[in-house]
């Protein structure tokens, strides 16, 4: 997993309430394992018509925002059924951080897991972001983890919470299997020492 330390980047506005995960990555697309491939279907059924074209008023379809890598969104993004995909999707477009006012919980703690930072804020700031991110390809936002505050186009800054451990998972880069492998050498060391205990298993 790449390491999430300081993001600057263009802000897309997303404020809708209750984005659940089948809007994020419709169930038709969750036939994959893999976490690649997924951006193009990221936000599918409003990013494309009934014939595959692409949605002009879309955020995301629009010339300001197609490379975003911050969304900044409304309340209770991420709600819905607890597939993994959706992070897997909004990871793959290329966005890496999520400021909305509240997440649900599932989706929340994937975010670490695949390399985005998801940030609860309350309403006014998120407020102040929208309006900075709808500035086009001017919403320049930078996010820094380190010290755990956002900066706008016009300089201003929002600090934010995070726990301490994800927050460290996320400034290393590790996922759940990173972080079993900072313990290879406790786990080769039992596993050794198993074998000469039990040498007929």
């Amino acid at each position: 997993m790449d390491k999430f330390t300081t993001l600057t980047g263009i802000a897309a506005p997303m404020p809708l309430i209750n984005v659940d995960t089948d809007m994020i990555i419709p169930k038709q697309f969750l036939k994959t394992i893999k976490r690649s491939g997924l951006g193009v279907n990221l936000f599918d059924e409003m990013r494309y018509d009934s014939e595959g074209n692409e949605v002009e008023d879309f955020v995301l379809n629009k010339p300001a925002y197609r490379e975003a890598q911050i969304l900044v969104a409304g309340d209770n993004f991420g709600c819905g059924s607890s597939r993994e995909h959706a992070p897997w999707a909004i990871k793959d477009f290329g966005i890496s951080c999520v400021i909305a006012p509240s997440f649900a919980d599932i989706f929340f703690n994937n975010c670490f897991k695949n390399g985005i930072l998801p940030i609860a804020l309350p309403q006014e700031e998120v407020d102040k972001l929208m309006d900075d991110a709808e500035r086009g390809s001017n919403a320049i936002i930078t996010v820094d983890l380190e010290s755990q505050t956002i900066t706008g186009p016009d300089g201003g800054t929002i600090s934010f919470e995070v726990d301490a451990f994800k927050k460290h998972c996320l400034l290393n880069g590790l996922d759940d299997i990173g972080l079993t492998l900072e313990k290879v050498a406790s786990i080769d060391t039992f596993e050794e020492q198993a074998s000469q205990a039990r040498p007929w298993v």
